[in-house]
């Protein structure tokens, strides 16, 4: 018997930095941000360029560690966004005004405990699963359920030797 492992989406630097700039595109005109929250650690990167694209000089953080290298693990919340949470205004829900950005939405579980924090923010995402997807608002690509998509922030290049050498 065969072992099928699961696909893997390997992105570049270049290819994150491009879809970052689609991502902005995308939110352009969709409001007047006060702010942008990055998901940490994975929103950091994708939020930085983000706020550049958009010209937003505010950017929080929402510390959520769901993560241990491959394996998923206990939701924990690190640090809220004191600053939005605290922007609200007349008639708002906590958030509004503000976008939340990651750089991928699985099972949803993180997006999830940030809507409860932020319920009125704006979510965006560079890549999205279908189990996380009804719950963005904004995402540029989609990959299937069981690919597991390596961010250049979580990879080395090196060497790898010709087909013709194994």
């Amino acid at each position: 018997m065969t072992e099928i492992s699961a696909p893997t989406l390997l992105l570049s630097w270049p290819e994150v930095h491009r879809t970052a700039k689609l991502l902005a595109a995308k939110l352009h005109g969709k409001g007047a941000w006060r702010g942008i929250i990055a998901v940490t650690r994975g929103g950091m990167v994708p939020a930085a360029i983000v706020a550049r694209e958009l010209g937003v000089h505010v950017i929080e953080t929402l510390c959520i560690s769901s993560y241990d290298e491959q394996l998923q693990g206990a939701l924990s919340i690190l640090k809220k966004p004191d600053m939005a949470i605290a922007d609200v205004r007349d008639g708002e829900q906590v958030g509004e005004g503000w976008i939340v950005i990651d750089d991928l939405t699985d099972t949803g579980t993180t997006i999830r405990e940030s809507r409860a924090i932020l319920p009125g923010a704006h979510y965006a995402v560079l890549y999205v699963k279908p189990a996380g997807q009804i719950l963005v608002d904004t995402f540029m690509d989609a990959v299937s359920q069981d690919t597991w998509v390596h961010f250049p922030w979580d990879t080395d290049i090196q060497y790898t030797p010709p087909l013709a050498r194994s």
